[in-house]
């Protein structure tokens, strides 16, 4: 009987520490403000994957590469016929007549 009595009165506690409790006063812009800090941290895990590659660094890579064009462009010689370009194709394989570049003819 005496584990009923100490039930009884456990239950009797648990009861009256509901009684005792009170409401509770929350601000009304705890819900906005609560939205704002969940929705900011996702916002900015988005842009830190390109973050690196502002607008300027876009800049200074277009403008190199523009550089780096014009520069090869100027460089490309397009003088060269089609004549030329079968002889030293020739010669490079070892299909052209000509004797002058054999060694042994030089004797």
């Amino acid at each position: 009987m005496d584990i009923n009595s100490n039930l009884q009165k456990e239950i009797d506690e648990t009861l009256n520490v509901l009684d005792n409790m009170e409401t509770v006063t929350v601000s009304p812009f705890f819900k906005d403000k609560t939205m704002n800090v969940l929705f900011a941290e996702k916002e900015e895990k988005m842009q830190t994957m390109w973050s690196w590659f502002t607008p300027k660094l876009q800049l200074v890579t277009l403008a190199c590469i523009v550089v780096l064009n014009v520069i090869a462009f100027t460089k490309l010689e397009v003088v060269s016929t089609y004549d030329e370009e079968v002889t030293e194709f020739a010669e490079s394989y070892g299909l052209s007549t000509s004797d002058d570049t054999l060694i042994l003819n030089n004797y």
